[in-house]
């Protein structure tokens, strides 16, 4: 048997290589993808191709393995997550937006600055789309199994959701509250997956916030989304508005992302079957380093 050392030197080193393989493919397309794309369509789209080819490449090198292995399931279950994720990122950013505007503390008003049109408000929700399908991908793909494999849940689902939020810090307005915040979602989005063993969930989560805050003219993480050719201004002061970040920098915020814990504690999600995480038919071993396994 391999000694611990030896075992702790083999896992850094497929981290090492998942990140590496990252950040290269991404090197090589993104300057192609933003020429052909333009800027935005470019870099989602080098996301979500880097993180694809990336994971690919590590399941077939390591576990001889699809890219459906990390997660990617097509079936009822899958749907039925990834709509139970939509749902509630939907409704936490409108609970964060609602309390706002319901004591008047902020206000809907037409922004002459947006352009509006059915086909932007399609392009920048397929772009928040597949944004969110590449984050996720990249962090609770391969290199993030692996680790909750071997260290255990929560030794990888909190410095995961740190390391989230410190590759947020250079959006733009960026701040200790929003990168405070940011790290939650980043944990909450781990504990997704935990729940339920595929990235559906989390991509779900993701895609359901990203989309929603647009919708109400607020930013994203410090981008400015143009959806619906309205916007939100507030009277309340920045603790409670974001300021120019948006509300994910706000303490309504950090609130709503407890509710959204409960939520995916309590609500029916689907647990999958998963290629890395869970034991062969028949194999009654627990996998090492899993502390808790929470019900499904």
């Amino acid at each position: 048997m391999r000694s611990s050392r030896t075992d702790s030197l083999h896992l850094a080193f497929k981290v090492l290589v998942y990140i590496s393989l990252y950040f290269a493919t991404a090197f090589l397309l993104g300057p192609l993808l933003a020429w052909t794309g333009g800027y935005m369509a470019g870099i989602t789209a080098t996301g979500l191709l880097a993180a694809s080819l990336t994971n690919g490449l590590c399941l077939r090198i390591y576990e001889q393995r699809g890219l459906a292995a990390i997660g990617l399931p097509s079936d009822k279950a899958a749907l039925i997550n990834l709509a139970f994720g939509f749902a509630g990122g939907m409704a936490a950013a409108a609970l964060v937006l609602a309390g706002p505007l319901l004591t008047q503390a902020a206000r809907i008003v037409r922004d002459p600055a947006s352009q509006a049109s059915v086909s932007s408000f399609f392009f920048v929700a397929a772009m928040l789309l597949f944004g969110s399908a590449g984050e996720e991908m990249l962090f609770r793909g391969y290199g993030f199994q692996i680790l909750l494999r071997s260290a255990g849940t929560w030794t990888t689902v909190v410095p995961v959701g740190v390391v989230f939020a410190l590759l947020h810090a250079g959006n733009p307005n960026a701040n200790w509250l929003g990168l405070v915040n940011t790290a939650g979602f980043g944990i909450l989005f781990g504990y997704a997956f935990v729940r339920s063993h595929d990235i559906w969930l989390p991509i779900g989560l993701h895609f359901g916030w990203n989309f929603t805050l647009p919708l109400f003219g607020v930013n994203v993480s410090g981008l400015t989304m143009r959806l619906t050719g309205f916007t939100m201004q507030w009277s309340a002061g920045k603790m409670w508005s974001g300021g120019d970040y948006g509300p994910e920098a706000s303490l309504l915020t950090s609130a709503v992302l407890v509710v959204l814990f409960a939520y995916l504690w309590k609500a029916p999600i689907r647990r999958q079957s998963s290629a890395l995480l869970d034991p062969p038919a028949g194999n009654v071993t627990c996998v090492p380093g899993q502390p808790f396994s929470p019900s499904a």
